[in-house]
């Protein structure tokens, strides 16, 4: 068989997904699970960006980062952890979590759970249909008899500046996979990816400039004290932080040399490297969306089973990114689930389809109970809706704080341990909205957050959830007193 003949699966499958990142290899797992034939199409690495380019190559630089900083602030350790980072150690960890950007690991778990793989870039092909091009040039038609799952994720968006592309730019991508440690780096923006990166990179030894366009500061998605806190400490940690300032121009005139970047000050910022955190598009572009009248390179609207609702006959889903419902990886995973099990009960009514408010077939915490956590130091998360959320959404509510280094856990923790937490009462259901925490090893309290959201557990209830002592998880007693006691803010707080 030549590589230019056109081959086809005879049999179809049941269910197709395109992307075999974390998302796309959940919903073929529930799938799968409910009895149905599936096969993934990938064009890259099977893990996705999560495994090689995102959540985990970040997370173990990361983790040295925030181990030093914490022993730096128990006496009988800071002593003894004064001194740089072993670089070479940190970066093959790195790649040690990335699997060496192998995926053999992966394509073994797909066939254990009897997934098929097939490799190339598949785009849809009209309704139900899938033709991929496959790596040896040959291409491959196939047919799914319920339905097709568009997992593809997003890819990182750079702003419209030109010549932007020539001078080679960061995104998340070369920022989580670098072998050299940058002697100066520029980083433009102040999400997530911007200020978990800049803390990496100052910590490995380059000086970190991050120019962010808005006078709001950093994180803004998040409680305002998240981002103020962070700022103070990256600022403590040497980071030039330069808030109002835009990027109008890029220039690197020599291929191994500086980049030159013009701001809308008139200034210039000359940097060894400059990552561009501004934000992320679908990876829909080249996906066939014009052959089932959807426009490329969009965002999929899906209903609540994550259902593309502009394709008739309900046979096209999208979980994940590019749906634009919640750019995280565990919640895109979630949607897998959801995505995944409503697919197979529409195809074998059993059990029968629960699309309802909380129902098993129902992605409502996108709406009401997303989790974040920032792994910078200090740690910023969060779940539900911020205070200005809630008010935005018509809710009532109060709003309490409390100072995290009051609580003895916190302490014991760290000498000078500074943090803040904050919960978000419906004032109506007397019920949590949101909670956000922002302090050294506060991704670890997130989860309670999250059940007393997502369960909708009144707070009455929640005083007989007793935190242990001593631990920093008794800010929920502080929290619960304060409320009781009728501090905190109302709706127009």
């Amino acid at each position: 068989m030549s590589a230019a003949t056109e081959r086809s699966d005879s049999d179809g499958y049941d269910v197709i997904v395109l992307g075999a990142g974390p998302v796309g290899e959940n919903l073929a797992d529930r799938t799968r699970a409910a009895g149905l034939t599936t096969v993934i199409v990938e064009s890259e690495l099977v893990g996705g960006e999560c495994s090689y380019w995102a959540c985990m190559p970040s997370k173990a630089l990361l983790r040295p980062v925030i181990s030093r900083a914490d022993a730096g602030r128990l006496p009988g350790l800071r002593e003894r952890v004064g001194g740089p980072l072993e670089v070479p150690a940190v970066l093959e960890r790195r790649d040690t979590f990335t699997s060496h950007w192998q995926d053999d690991g992966q394509v073994d778990w797909l066939r254990s759970v009897g997934i098929d793989l097939v490799r190339g870039h598949g785009r849809l092909d009209g309704p139900r249909a899938v033709t991929v091009e496959l790596p040896d040039g040959g291409r491959r038609r196939l047919t799914a008899r319920h339905a097709v799952a568009v997992c593809t994720g997003s890819r990182a968006a750079l702003p419209p500046l030109p010549g932007v592309a020539e001078v080679r730019p960061w995104t998340s991508r070369e920022a989580t996979s670098s072998k050299t440690v940058p002697r100066r780096l520029a980083v433009v923006g102040g999400g997530v990816v911007a200020v978990e990166m800049a803390t990496v990179w100052q910590a490995l030894g380059a000086a970190v400039t991050v120019l962010v366009r808005g006078q709001e500061g950093l994180l803004t998605r998040m409680e305002p004290f998240a981002g103020e806190l962070v700022a103070e400490a990256l600022t403590e940690a040497g980071v030039e932080i330069r808030t109002g300032v835009s990027v109008t121009a890029a220039h690197r005139p020599a291929p191994d040399g500086p980049v030159t970047l013009g701001l809308d000050d008139g200034s210039e910022l000359v940097a060894d490297e400059v990552l561009f955190a501004t934000g992320r598009a679908p990876r829909t572009e080249d996906i066939g969306l014009d052959t089932v009248g959807l426009e490329p390179g969009s965002w999929l609207e899906v209903d609540d089973s994550c259902r593309v609702t502009a394709v008739p006959d309900g046979w096209l889903y999208a979980a994940g990114d590019v749906n634009h419902r919640a750019l995280m990886t565990h919640q895109g995973k979630y949607q897998a689930r959801v995505a995944g099990a409503a697919i197979g009960a529409r195809v074998r009514g059993t059990p029968p389809l629960d699309t309802g408010r909380w129902g098993a077939h129902s992605a409502t915490a996108d709406h009401a109970a997303v989790p974040q956590v920032v792994f910078t130091d200090p740690e910023a998360a969060s779940v539900g809706l911020t205070a200005a959320q809630a008010r935005d959404a018509g809710h009532r509510i109060r709003v309490v704080d409390k100072d995290l280094a009051q609580v003895a856990g916190a302490g014991l923790y760290a000498d000078g341990y500074r943090g803040r937490a904050r919960m978000v009462v419906d004032e109506d259901r007397g019920h949590l909205l949101g909670a956000t925490f922002v302090g050294p090893a506060v991704g670890e309290l997130l989860h309670s957050a999250s059940v007393a959201v997502a369960g909708e557990v009144p707070l009455a209830r929640l005083w007989h959830a007793v935190p242990s002592y001593p631990t920093i998880s008794e800010v929920w007693l502080r929290l619960l007193e304060a409320y009781r006691d009728g501090e905190g803010a109302g709706a127009d707080g």
